[in-house]
């Protein structure tokens, strides 16, 4: 019988094929080899952990998700704040809000879109980072079996172990996401894991050490049973490279860094998915997107997809990155955007469909 690794293997020999094939023809033909091609939908990360729904924080609305899944984008990373569902480390998850997560959940399935759950935490819990006395990282994995229990096993639905970590040292880090995901695979789920690297889980700081390890060394130490996982990481092109800028003078930078990745990861048979980037309206940032969305599809042997930072119901219109249509229309950066969306994927979400077990 076929085990986990030898059939993500296989299926990955077979999806590098079908790639070359499809990038000797001309177009935007090579897009439809990414899998993931969507937008974070944030706003349920917002406010208070007293604050009230609706008011301090919001789930995408349905006409949100409607105009999104009918632009044709595939997948939507959802932003959660993991205090608000869990208020007690190492506690039960507050009934009320995992029902709003899963409604969330069920709702943006119901458009067929593919869901990665994003605990929006940076790596904390309440203040206090994980692999502290606070925040040890077992409880960290007792979140995640907890959470992956719930979802265990869903088509459609990738974990996201955390967004964006800083402030803790890679090896810390690597500690904490393999026993998360070894508490995920105890409970039985075989859903794709996301794993993110430390300092941001930036592409261009990757291989960066920063005096305590580089991703590209310390995070080769990921264990999966199952071998169902890819790193997650994020890219943006302005001046910091933080996405707060509206002026986007390193989107060369970003290009080189989506290169040099992809080579790490043909390297060490690896697969990325680039959670967060984004740019404004600017020509600059509108060409750098494209750039960036043309170069994963160029290397889509080893990169699942991407999701665009941002839109929500809650978005400031002055926000540069923001998607969310005004009265007026579309966003600018959704006429770069639409495009990267053709042709379809011919097996949508594919990637995160869940292998047979045994």
């Amino acid at each position: 019988m076929i085990g986990h690794s030898d059939w993500n293997r296989l299926c990955r020999a077979v999806f590098f094929c079908l790639a070359s094939f499809a990038n000797a023809g001309s177009g935007n033909a090579a897009s439809a080899d990414l899998c993931l091609r969507g937008l974070n939908l944030s706003g349920a990360e917002y406010g208070e952990l007293d604050g009230v729904e609706g008011v301090n924080f919001i789930y995408p609305s349905t006409s949100t998700v409607n105009y999104f899944a009918d632009k044709g984008f595939d997948t939507v990373r959802l932003p959660f704040k993991w205090e608000r569902l869990q208020p007690r480390l190492g506690g039960a998850f507050d009934r009320t809000e995992l029902e709003r997560l899963k409604a969330s959940v069920n709702g943006l399935r119901g458009k067929g879109l593919t869901v990665v759950l994003d605990p929006h935490n940076y790596a904390y819990y309440s203040g206090q980072i994980i692999g502290s006395a606070a925040v040890p990282t077992r409880q960290f994995a007792q979140f995640w079996i907890r959470l992956a229990a719930e979802f265990a096993n869903e088509d459609g639905i990738a974990f996201g172990l955390m967004n964006e970590p800083h402030d803790i040292a890679p090896a810390v880090w690597l500690d904490a996401a393999n026993q998360a995901i070894a508490g995920i695979r105890a409970v039985g789920a075989r859903n794709l894991v996301l794993v993110p690297g430390t300092h941001w889980s930036g592409v261009v700081t990757w291989p960066e050490d920063f005096g305590r390890g580089s991703n590209a060394t310390t995070m080769l130490g990921i264990v999966d049973p199952i071998d169902n996982y890819a790193f997650e990481v994020h890219q943006y092109m302005d001046k910091d490279l933080s996405g707060t800028n509206e002026a986007c003078v390193n989107a060369d930078l970003a290009v080189d860094g989506i290169v040099k990745l992809s080579e790490w990861l043909r390297t060490h048979d690896k697969r990325a998915f680039l959670g967060e980037f984004g740019g404004s309206k600017d020509a600059e940032c509108l060409a750098g997107l494209t750039r960036m969305m043309d170069q994963m599809a160029e290397d889509s042997d080893v990169w699942l997809g991407w999701t665009y930072w941002a839109g929500g119901d809650w978005w400031s219109p002055d926000e540069g990155n923001n998607i969310q249509p005004t009265e007026a229309g579309d966003r600018a950066q959704l006429s770069v955007l639409l495009p990267a969306l053709e042709p379809a994927a011919a097996d949508p979400g594919a990637c995160v469909r869940i292998p047979p077990a045994g």
